[in-house]
């Protein structure tokens, strides 16, 4: 079970139906890419066994796999105003069959299937459910901790119209107190509606704070996209003051 090659293929293979001159599918084929080798180097770092490290990568490759049937029905990542795309996903693969598309039936067990599924579900929600185990908790945080590091990058370097933060107009007050204090708490911040942009913002700054494992921090603060999205200019000086805080609690938080 440890076919990259094929895996590689097949999802090429899916993608080539949606169309490249969007903006968004692009992106979404360079982000699954670059996951799926975040999640590598994670799981190697970890010390996991070859076949650890494979099933690491192949979750990589899967994550994401709603996403372009959510652009093609909806035209938008947004969850909020079309679809649970992680949920969507793991319809498409298990309940619709794509798996099989990467794997043969005699390579996948049913244990290993139900993690794949499970950890598809859970990449995108703020907190993991209960029960879950030792094996299950790694390898959602694994694919967690590779998906975010890519979104910084992102974030900082890519431009479409999803990406553009902001629900209304920055206020004069700067992020409310409720936000704030996920900064100070070290968590991600709640999703609620009705954000300001500068709110927006600072909830991304706040998935830092959920990386799991040292190498992914590691990886954050080599790939230096963080800092880069850090660099936000203040529109007052309430901002100004909540962006030093952002910055001197991620700079801690990191080390």
């Amino acid at each position: 079970m440890t076919d990259r090659n094929r895996i590689k293929k097949a999802f090429g293979e899916y993608t080539d139906k949606y169309d490249p001159s969007d903006v968004k599918i692009s992106l979404k084929i360079d982000h699954t890419y670059r996951v799926a080798e975040n999640a590598e180097l994670i799981a190697k770092d970890l010390g996991l066994e070859e076949e650890g490290v494979f099933l690491a990568f192949a979750m990589g490759m899967l994550h994401d796999f709603g996403r372009f049937e959510q652009v093609k029905r909806y035209g938008t990542f947004i969850d909020r105003k079309s679809i649970d795309h992680a949920e969507l996903g793991a319809d498409l693969l298990f309940q619709d069959g794509h798996i099989w598309d990467f794997f043969d039936e005699e390579d996948l067990d049913m244990e290993t299937s139900a993690l794949i599924e499970k950890v598809i579900r859970l990449h995108n929600k703020l907190t993991l459910t209960e029960g879950l185990s030792e094996k299950e908790i790694l390898f959602c945080n694994i694919i967690r901790d590779a998906d975010k590091i890519d979104i910084f990058r992102v974030l900082a370097e890519v431009e479409y119209e999803d990406g553009k933060a902001g629900e209304t107009k920055t206020s004069p007050d700067g992020a409310r107190d409720s936000i704030m204090q996920c900064v100070r708490e070290h968590r991600c911040v709640p999703r609620i509606g009705d954000r300001t942009e500068f709110e927006v913002w600072v909830s991304r700054y706040c998935m830092a704070f959920e990386l799991v494992f040292p190498i992914s921090r590691k990886l954050a603060k080599e790939q230096g996209c963080l800092a880069q999205i850090l660099e936000r200019q203040p529109q007052n000086v309430i901002e100004q003051e909540q962006l030093a805080l952002i910055r001197t609690e991620l700079a801690y938080f990191l080390q």
